[in-house]
């Protein structure tokens, strides 16, 4: 007789959420897949948001929304506090169905569903503000790079850890004109710059991934973002610095089109952050000891392949990692209408 393998619940529990994640990111990609370039990112991002409410209720967890798309008690969005699940284990998520509304729009690439499940009270509650950040992926030592050093001490500290010359790294950059100095002075330490028109919790995650070569990100950009990303890099054990921005000068952008600072203030202090100009680390953002992270393609991208249609179904790609296995899972799915799904590389 064969033996009998026994798994503890709590670890079952968490392998069946570590497959259910990715069939939420894949039904909210598949829904926002089908408005691809038809130029309405706010149909795009209802479509993401309806189809992973509609997932997230048949999962057994207790689970709370801690990084979401809206805070307001009766936004359309999947909104912080918001509870989901069919009830049982104490899960806090952050998510984003949508990363990317504007290329999913334009049906340009690298637009994500993108989803963290970690144990309560594990991931930052941020405010939907901007977040200054740096991040690498895995391989270095913690403390390489710096989030108030120039860009060419980082590019040349980046340099010295991988035994080459700056002219072999690329970072990896959102096309800002708050970053034109930014750019400017990466290019002048010699490395190479990668400019990306949206989408930075992608850009993230491709510093952890040798074949996109892309060897760091650096600039502003969304807070909640930084979380998901923190998420992911730590499941590989990379390395993020974040600082939260709310300054109209540093963002390039009129006083008319953010907040005032002292609101800004008082919201981070609702959410129980004092201190608005600490500086984050990856387990600051993301100190949960067991995280799942999970994305899938919407357009093709560096990473990941956008939603494929055919006659009689669709086809997936994804990604999930968790802080256990400390690697990347590929799931290359087909779904086959009114039949089971078929995962044929994983």
């Amino acid at each position: 007789m064969p033996a009998t393998i026994s798994v503890p619940p709590q670890q079952l529990l968490e392998r069946i959420l570590t497959l259910e994640i990715v069939r939420v990111t894949e039904r909210a990609a598949v829904s926002a897949a089908r408005l691809r370039g038809q130029g309405n990112k706010v149909a795009a991002d209802q479509a993401a948001v309806d189809a992973m409410r509609r997932e997230l209720k048949k999962i057994p967890i207790d689970g709370t929304v801690v990084i979401g798309e809206g805070e307001r008690d009766e936004a359309p969005m999947l909104f912080i506090g918001e509870k989901v699940g069919q009830g049982g284990l104490s899960i806090d998520i952050a998510l984003d169905p949508l990363e990317g509304t504007t290329l999913t729009a334009k049906a340009m690439a690298n637009a994500l569903a993108v989803m963290a499940m970690a144990e309560p009270g594990t991931m930052l509650n941020a405010p939907d503000t901007y977040m200054d950040k740096i991040a690498i992926g895995p391989g270095y030592k913690e403390g390489l790079i710096d989030l108030d050093a120039e860009p060419g001490d980082n590019i040349n500290a980046m340099a010295r850890a991988r035994g080459v010359k700056p002219g072999e790294i690329t970072a990896l950059v959102m096309d800002r004109p708050r970053h034109e100095l930014l750019i400017a002075n990466i290019r002048k330490a010699g490395a190479k710059v990668k400019l990306i028109t949206d989408g930075d919790v992608a850009g993230v995650i491709e510093t952890t991934d040798p074949a996109t070569n892309v060897d760091i990100y650096i600039g502003i950009g969304g807070a909640p973002e930084g979380v998901l990303t923190a998420a992911a890099i730590k499941c590989l054990n990379g390395e993020i610095q974040a600082r939260l921005v709310f300054d109209p000068d540093r963002l390039g952008v009129d006083k008319g089109k953010v907040p005032p600072a002292e609101q800004v203030i008082e919201r981070l202090k609702s959410m129980g952050i004092t201190d608005p100009q600490k500086t984050y680390d990856t387990d600051d953002l993301a100190p949960g000891k067991k995280i799942i992270f999970a994305a899938t393609g919407v357009t093709d991208g560096a990473l990941m392949r956008g939603v494929r249609f055919f006659g009689s179904g669709k086809r997936t790609h994804s990604l999930v990692m968790t802080t256990e296995s400390k690697h990347i899972r590929f799931v290359d799915t087909v779904h086959i209408e009114g039949g089971p799904d078929t995962v044929i590389r994983f």
